[in-house]
């Protein structure tokens, strides 16, 4: 078994830690139980390119407890949690290429090296794994029957592959799943991107102007816990409808070149490029704090804001300062990168439960319907999406209605009005 790691003795926290999580992922426990009785996956090799972090682990742990072989590698080089890749490696036994702090060309040969194990299946996380398979990797595309792809940012890149007639295998959109989007990205993400800049700052939100930076559903959550905690939420969008539901939902609605007046706190959720860039850097506040938590850290111009300042300095782990020519200060968090993940935690295992339910049980549907789906995005099934919500109310104590038949005839017919 091969692996790249930061150090083998941090297996023992780790373990702790991953124990931890599964205490809030019964949903994931579940299927990991089945998954031990069945071996639906018996003899599939995986390449996983994710954060490595202790709910991927239960990921992990439920594949090959499905009988997959697992190679992992982080899908973001300031994402890893190291005392977690070591107990994959020495409890699970599972090859994992992963440092936190990776330089971009470790970065990349860690995703060379989980595809050096020939996968049949990918599991990505931004789609960098699946774009190097196309592009420097061909020669392991052959053996690859499908995959599943876990964030929005991914979605985008893997659906223009499909619609230029480039994508060489089926892909399941994770991402797109109700059981997904509507918690992982909301809550997941709302309350660990306001953990991750007052982990990173130590600074006050309540009272603070925070400008959010695109109003999807990462945005909704990072607005909806920024007000939560007292602050005066600016959001910024290019979408008309989007702009016209913050609005409706009482935040603030203007663009970038105004806000960057006066705002205090800036983080972009938008998976575009540069949407903060230099000319609105320059009229920021004097102290001004940007993060990031889109999944790449272009969302964020800082070629342009190294152009226009004189000196920089790391203040504070996670925390560069840049002093720019008019002496004003602009903070950056975590150099852009994910801050939920570079400076916190990222997403609380409760939420994480079912986006992984959603990444096992799509892969075991990619295995039994690998040769029903073509070379193009398909979403999860409603069956699954409504397995892991069913799931996960039934380990709440949760209990709902279900129809008579008389109700499930009305809703079928057409013939019945008032």
């Amino acid at each position: 078994m091969d692996y790249d790691i930061k150090k083998i003795e941090l297996a023992k926290e780790g373990k702790l830690r991953i124990e931890w999580a599964n205490q809030s992922m019964p949903v994931l426990n579940r299927i990991r139980e089945r998954f031990k009785k069945e071996r639906p996956l018996k003899g599939i090799r995986i390449a996983a390119c994710l954060h490595v972090t202790t709910e991927t682990a239960s990921l992990m742990q439920t594949l090959t407890a499905g009988g997959a072989s697992a190679a992992l590698c982080a899908s973001n080089p300031l994402s890893t949690q190291d005392d977690v890749a070591a107990s994959l490696v020495k409890h699970d036994k599972i090859s994992v290429f992963a440092i936190k702090g990776e330089n971009n060309k470790t970065y990349y040969n860690h995703i060379n090296a989980v595809l050096d194990t020939r996968p049949q299946y990918t599991m990505d996380d931004g789609a960098d794994l699946v774009s190097t398979l196309h592009s420097e990797r061909s020669d392991a595309l052959d053996m690859v029957l499908g995959g599943t792809e876990e964030t929005t940012t991914g979605i985008i890149r893997l659906k223009s592959m499909a619609a230029d007639k480039v994508l060489k295998y089926p892909i399941i959109a994770v991402n797109d799943a109700q059981t997904k989007h509507f918690f992982d990205n909301r809550y997941g993400t709302g309350q660990s991107t306001i953990d991750g800049i007052i982990r990173a700052t130590n600074r006050l939100i309540a009272g603070s102007h925070f400008v959010v930076c695109g109003y999807g559903w990462c945005g909704k959550g990072l607005a909806m816990r920024a007000r939560g905690m007292g602050a005066h939420v600016i959001v910024t969008e290019v979408n008309p409808v989007a702009a016209l539901e913050a609005v409706m939902d009482g935040f603030e609605i203007m663009p970038i070149r105004d806000a960057a007046r006066v705002g205090d706190i800036f983080c972009t959720v938008t998976g575009n490029i540069r949407v903060i860039r230099k000319e609105h850097m320059s009229v920021m506040k004097d102290g001004a704090i940007i993060a990031n938590s889109g999944h790449f850290n272009v969302e964020l111009d800082i070629e342009g804001l190294e152009k226009i300042a004189k000196s920089k300095r790391t203040i504070r782990t996670f925390v560069q300062e840049y002093v720019l020519e008019n002496g004003r200060r602009v903070n950056l968090l975590g150099e852009g990168r994910l801050i939920n993940l570079a400076a916190a935690e990222g997403h609380p295992s409760s939420v994480m439960d079912m986006s992984f339910a959603n990444q096992a049980l799509s892969i075991e549907y990619m295995v039994q319907c690998k040769d029903k789906l073509g070379n193009d995005v398909y979403p999860v099934p409603a069956e699954i999406d409504m397995e892991i919500a069913r799931e996960k109310l039934i380990s709440m104590g949760i209990t709902i209605d279900t129809l008579t038949a008389e109700q499930k005839k009305y809703l079928s017919s057409w013939t019945m009005g008032t």
